[in-house]
């Protein structure tokens, strides 16, 4: 997939202009931002990129005297995962000292003696989003052992499917698993491939609309994905939740919790418990 490098030099330059920038970029297709010494750089796919949509975002932007240019490149296209690739990673344990726990390994990288009690998950990543090394990806997984999930699973931007797998090693019964990115698609089938899971997997390509075609509703949902698409997504999300059902929300920072908070309030559901890492969140509503 091939992306548009975007570079936003913010005059004069601040923190909060940045954040207002990203989350404005964000309603205009933008998926990944990165902050500079001038403002920020920003990450979408070129079959989105509409430069007319972005100035139309940019002109309501809320600080008075600060300016805004940009500066449109094609991102290199290469495989961004391929020293990690050739290095693997060292083993992830989560809940170490709990009764039960979940290990992630690259298959080269075991730890001797493997933790009792806990469940082994290998990753294979192919530039994709998810190994348990990010904070988000942890909490959530510490969440799924939390409730123990049974039942039907969605995986809204589904990356490695590591979420997907370690839900299903807990106990659910299926997952069905999106990402808007081909190769992440394939990848989390590889995976679930690889720690036999498969024919209880479903790995689908494309956004929060592949779910019209999706039967059925789902006892968990969640979703590891930035604020502003979570804010756009969650009303279908909660469409596709059984009543009683879960909902695990990451992928943002703590200053976050009160709007995406008021937004699941907003479709009637009700936060349960929140977890916080490093500025990052994990929120849990029941709907």
């Amino acid at each position: 997939m091939k992306y548009f490098e975007v570079e936003f030099t913010i005059s004069p330059h601040s923190t909060d202009a940045g954040d207002v920038l990203a989350a404005l970029a964000g309603d205009a297709g933008f998926e990944t931002f990165i902050e500079t010494e001038t403002g920020v750089t920003g990450y979408i796919q070129q079959a989105l990129f509409n430069e007319a949509a972005l100035q139309a975002a940019l002109a309501d932007f809320p600080f008075q005297d600060v300016s805004i240019s940009f500066d449109v490149r094609e991102a290199e296209d290469r495989d961004w995962n391929e020293q990690w690739e050739q290095e693997g990673f060292d083993p992830i344990i989560i809940n170490r000292d709990q009764s039960a726990g979940i290990v992630i390994h690259d298959g080269r990288h075991l730890p001797v003696p493997l933790p009792k009690q806990s469940i082994a998950i290998e990753i294979d990543a192919k530039l994709a989003f998810g190994t348990g090394t990010h904070e988000t990806t942890r909490m959530i997984c510490t969440t799924l052992l939390e409730l123990i999930p049974k039942g039907r699973v969605l995986d809204c931007g589904t990356g490695t499917g590591i979420l997907s797998i370690c839900a299903l090693k807990l106990g659910a019964s299926e997952a069905v698993g999106y990402d808007i990115d081909e190769w992440s698609v394939a990848n989390a089938l590889h995976n679930a491939i690889i720690n036999q899971v498969d024919d209880r997997f479903t790995s689908l390509l494309g956004n929060i609309s592949v779910l019209k075609e999706v039967k059925g509703s789902f006892d968990l949902v969640m979703a590891n994905i930035n604020r502003n698409i979570l804010l756009a997504d969650m009303p279908m999300m909660h469409k596709k939740m059984k009543t009683g059902a879960r909902l695990i929300l990451s992928g943002f920072y703590t200053s976050d919790i009160q709007i995406l908070t008021e937004k699941a309030q907003s479709l009637g559901m009700t936060l349960l418990s929140q977890k916080e890492d490093q500025n990052w969140a994990c929120l849990v509503f029941g709907n």
